[in-house]
């Protein structure tokens, strides 16, 4: 499965900080639980990326 692979999953996002200082995406799908925690910095390049590929969607016209 790459990026541009289509599934029929649903998932919910939850995004917040910890009590320890860190960033922390929670995914949950489908029974499955994916806590994946990021130190500031981390969390900062990563939504740049995000910023970034929205930036080209959206000239995509998506």
């Amino acid at each position: 499965m790459g990026i541009n692979s289509e599934r029929d999953i649903e998932a919910n996002l939850q995004i917040g900080p910890t009590d320890r200082g860190m960033v922390r995406l929670f995914i949950e799908a489908q029974g499955l639980e994916i806590p994946m925690d990021f130190d500031p910095e981390e969390a900062e390049e990563i939504a740049e990326e995000i910023r970034a590929a929205a930036a080209v969607a959206r000239s995509r016209g998506a």
